[in-house]
């Protein structure tokens, strides 16, 4: 289970963040890849270089590094989601000039050699997505992918029996299962809901009067599906106050994500462990800036793009994610 939003600010600038929820335990860590960066394709065999430098949150596991989500030197940004039930990954036999990439290494492919969501559209067309187990779950995982950069434009990518789709998504939005089109026809069952309060009504004589604030809410739903969250992660994305700035751009992110949070113990899997959500990520697309908190710590933290004059030139790990939290007295 996975949340995942874009937000723009009234100065222009565009950010984008998501919810980890995961029920196997993460260990997630914050890297550098530098431009010119050099990796075995897992499908081939053969030797790939990154167009462009990145910082990604990913987890390195019997010496396989995967990215959950992260962003490009060019604010170019894009996340991983699952995507069970539907995700159908190439089987057929591409061109020599096609590229074979397996699902676990595609959000690294992509956030090494796409400038924009444009780019994007452009290179899918060379690109085949082959499943191959991870050697966190030793599963195909079934994914989907959102991607947004500084334009303000977000896409979303899915792979189902219907082949590679590649989707605008005017709501900025993604959650898990069903298929993206399924999610933004199913918004049309939630039309009435709005911030304005309820009127009085009559019916057959008797007065009925709302109970105070928030009657226009009642229709949303209040699970942890993603139907579910996708809808409330939508209605406010759309409803809150258009952020002025940075700062009111990163509180209203949180606040939002707070709507689509999962507490340990809501969800349990049917292997007996806890699907909640593990870390929640902002990323300032224009400033290459990270904020983030985990399930632990509740504070607020950054990490930045390291700056040009001082990046690293080899794949360095910025530190984990999991830190104790500090309680200020006042």
């Amino acid at each position: 289970m996975c949340t995942a939003i874009t937000l723009r600010s009234l100065e222009g600038s565009n950010y984008f963040g998501r919810n980890m929820d995961f029920s196997y335990a993460l260990q997630p860590h914050f890297y550098f890849v530098p431009e010119n960066y050099r990796w075995t394709n897992a499908v081939t065999g053969k030797e790939m270089c990154d167009s462009y430098s990145f910082m990604g949150i990913g987890q390195e596991l019997d010496g396989v590094l995967g990215f959950f989500d992260g962003v490009n030197e060019h604010g170019f940004a894009a996340a991983a989601l699952y995507f069970a039930g539907y995700a159908q990954y190439d089987t057929g036999t591409p061109n020599s000039s096609d590229i074979q990439v397996a699902s676990y290494d595609f959000l690294h492919y992509i956030l090494g050699n796409c400038a924009s969501v444009e780019d994007l559209r452009a290179q899918m067309e060379n690109i085949y997505i082959i499943g191959k187990a991870d050697p966190l779950t030793q599963t195909v995982a079934p994914l989907h992918w959102i991607a947004a950069d500084r334009t303000g434009k977000c896409v979303v990518l899915e792979q189902t029996d219907r082949g590679a789709e590649l989707f605008t998504d005017p709501i900025g939005v993604l959650a898990n299962s069903p298929d993206f089109r399924w999610h933004m026809t199913n918004l049309r069952n939630y039309m009435e809901t709005s911030p304005q309060q309820l009127e009085e009504t009559v019916w057959g004589g008797v007065w009925l009067t709302p109970f105070g604030q928030a009657g226009g809410t009642v229709p949303l739903p209040g699970g942890y599906t993603s139907p579910e969250r996708f809808v409330r992660a939508a209605y406010l994305n759309t409803h809150i106050p258009p952020p002025e700035d940075a700062e009111e751009a990163i509180v209203s992110f949180f606040q939002i994500m707070k709507s689509v949070f999962v507490p340990r113990g809501a969800v349990t899997t049917a292997r007996g462990t806890d699907d909640y959500t593990q870390y929640t990520a902002l990323i300032n697309l224009g400033a290459g800036e990270y904020y983030f908190q985990t399930y632990e710590n509740l504070q607020i933290r950054k990490v930045s793009f390291p700056a040009a004059a001082t990046r690293p030139a080899t794949l360095t790990d910025l530190g984990k994610m999991a830190q104790p939290m500090i309680v200020e007295s006042l």
